[in-house]
């Protein structure tokens, strides 16, 4: 996929959002990020990708910034719940973000990787960006559920039910892709069981398999959002230095500030 397809398949993402199924999916990708967020510390967060939902609005950090493919989705709508507008960082391509090496705590992706061009090398990018322990949530279409499968079927019917031009990640593959990178899988969620309905009607029908779904068959929901940890190896804690130094040695550098500032 190029970049003028990968841009095509986020338009078409973007409608599909806002059908009934999009709005089910948003509204549960919606609280998950809210439960997860509000327990992430540090100073600087980062959204990719798709505006329509807030994925740092329990996010306690100071700085929080949602970045976009194109400038209307930075635009009017993207304010926040209580009407405040939100810092946007609008980068035009997401395989070359415009933060700092190892300036952000936190990167929420909500179904960037499935639509990219290039998904390695954005994750990559993501993996550069981010701090020492930093966190990374990745949200995808699960292709081994119940929407997957009336996915498949869809594209030799053409009359697919999601937005066509995605290439689904399983999640074991979505953690082997991780795992190259250093970025350790801490935990995993599934959700959204209904089955593939259009009508908002039907979907409500089948809220009771939500809980239902995550007794008895929790790795089949439509939806799952990895949270993952960035591990860097041979870390050492240096501590004083209590023999004295030799004469003529070079002073010791003081250690830098804690807080991480995002370049300009």
């Amino acid at each position: 996929m190029d970049s003028a397809g990968s841009q095509q398949s986020i338009i078409a993402l973007d409608g599909w959002l806002q059908s009934p199924p999009g709005a089910y999916v948003r509204a549960w990708e919606q609280r998950c990020l809210d439960e997860l967020t509000a327990d992430i510390f540090g100073f600087n967060a980062l959204q990719i990708g798709l505006p329509q939902i807030d994925a740092l609005a329990a996010s306690r950090m100071p700085n929080k910034w949602r970045s976009a493919t194109r400038m209307r989705s930075a635009g009017a709508g993207d304010l926040g719940v209580a009407g405040e507008a939100r810092q946007i960082a609008v980068a035009l391509d997401f395989a070359e973000l415009p933060f700092a090496s190892q300036s952000l705590d936190l990167v929420v992706m909500p179904h960037v990787l499935e639509f990219a061009a290039e998904p390695h090398q954005v994750l990559r990018e993501v993996e550069r960006v981010l701090i020492p322990e930093g966190q990374l949530i990745i949200i995808g279409f699960n292709p081994a559920s119940l929407w997957g499968a009336r996915q498949a079927m869809g594209r030799l019917l053409r009359s697919p039910y999601l937005p066509d031009a995605g290439e689904f990640i399983s999640m074991p593959r979505m953690k082997d892709w991780l795992k190259l990178l250093g970025l350790g899988v801490s935990r995993s969620h599934f959700g959204c069981y209904a089955p593939p309905c259009r009508s908002a009607r039907w979907l409500k029908r089948f809220d009771f398999l939500e809980e239902a779904g995550q007794r008895g068959w929790p790795y089949l929901g439509a939806v799952y959002m990895v949270h993952a940890i960035k591990r860097v190896k041979g870390g050492t804690i240096i501590g004083p230095a209590w023999s004295k130094r030799p004469a003529g040695a070079p002073k010791a550098v003081p250690a830098t500030n804690r807080k991480h500032k995002v370049s300009e």
